[in-house]
């Protein structure tokens, strides 16, 4: 069986791809856990970088490894491609996951994780204007439409009186969405010339030395890594390179729509892992229509039969 043959297979693109929403749905309590593990402050902007930073270029050092271990040549690029793989990390990695991490320290796990699939739905809104193969359809609008009420929704206190939305909290995190799909396009069309390892490699590494850098610059430290958050930081670091790797490869050998349409796991798992590790309350009402409508929608923008969305070639990590 060629590795083509194998990330066809219809069972393995639904394990493959459940298993990295899982990876990237657990990073959200995992994120949350290593503040409160490395004592970073809610307000300690430069150490979470640094704790990001650290994160990313283990998980590009990890994946160029792996890929240079199979023969892949990841550092004989020509010089322009060196500069676009430079400026899709400085974007993806290092931009996304400032707003990411500083959106996340000022919300729950369970909100993030929900706001966080905008990505899908901001990926569907861009691909209408920036391809013409791929218009919005009547389900991907409807899709569109649920996905954002669900939004909406999760921001209202049980009472559905008080609005509770933070610019530097929920507002972050769907700027970091956004950012991540407008990345996503310039990624997908890097990977069609490239190997999908190599530009995911470097992105997360020099996306991972900016933001550790920028931490630095900032004042930034980790005073002591407890071995319990050393342990954390390397699952994340390795959750970021498998579930990065895998799902570009899913994507380079099957239709767009087939895969993505598994994004709707990934607020679900981040809610689950949140509620569990994290104690966070799910159950409320509003908090499990919101999933149900933000879910519905993903599944209804990639529902059989229509055009997917280029543009959520990848969906994002956290």
């Amino acid at each position: 069986m060629t590795r083509k043959t194998l990330y066809t297979r219809t069972s393995f693109v639904a394990a493959a791809a459940a298993l990295c929403c899982l990876l990237w749905g657990s990073a959200f309590p995992g994120v949350k856990l290593g503040y409160e593990w490395l004592g970073i402050g809610t307000d300690d902007v430069p150490a979470k970088l640094v704790f990001a930073g650290y994160r990313f270029t283990l998980a590009g050092a990890a994946l160029l490894a792996a890929a240079r271990l199979l023969g892949v040549r990841v550092f004989r690029l020509a010089r322009r491609d060196w500069l676009r793989v430079t400026a899709l990390g400085l974007f993806q990695t290092g931009a996304q996951y400032v707003f990411f991490y500083i959106g996340l320290a000022h919300t729950t796990g369970v909100k993030g994780s929900i706001m966080n699939a905008t990505t899908t739905f901001f990926s569907v809104l861009l691909a209408h204007f920036l391809y013409a193969n791929d218009k919005l359809t009547a389900n991907k609008l409807a899709g569109c439409l649920l996905g954002f009420v669900g939004v909406v929704l999760v921001n209202f206190h049980s009472g559905l009186i008080d609005f509770a939305f933070r610019l530097n909290g929920e507002g972050f995190v769907i700027l970091a969405a956004l950012i991540f799909s407008i990345a996503a396009i310039y990624s997908k069309r890097l990977t069609r010339r490239l190997d999908v390892m190599a530009v995911t490699g470097h992105s997360l590494l020099i996306g991972g030395i900016a933001l550790a850098a920028a931490g630095w610059l900032g004042g930034g430290r980790i005073a002591a890594m407890p071995p319990r958050a050393a342990v954390l930081l390397l699952y994340l670091a390795l959750l970021s390179s498998v579930a990065f790797c895998l799902w570009n490869l899913l994507l380079k050998h099957n239709k767009v729509g087939q895969v993505s349409i598994y994004n709707f796991l990934i607020p679900v798992f981040g809610a689950l892992l949140s509620a569990v590790f994290l104690g966070e309350t799910i159950l409320e009402w509003k908090n499990l229509f919101a999933l149900l409508l933000v879910c519905s929608g993903i599944a209804l923008v990639y529902r059989p039969g229509g055009k997917s969305a280029e543009a959520a070639a990848k969906s994002a990590e956290r």
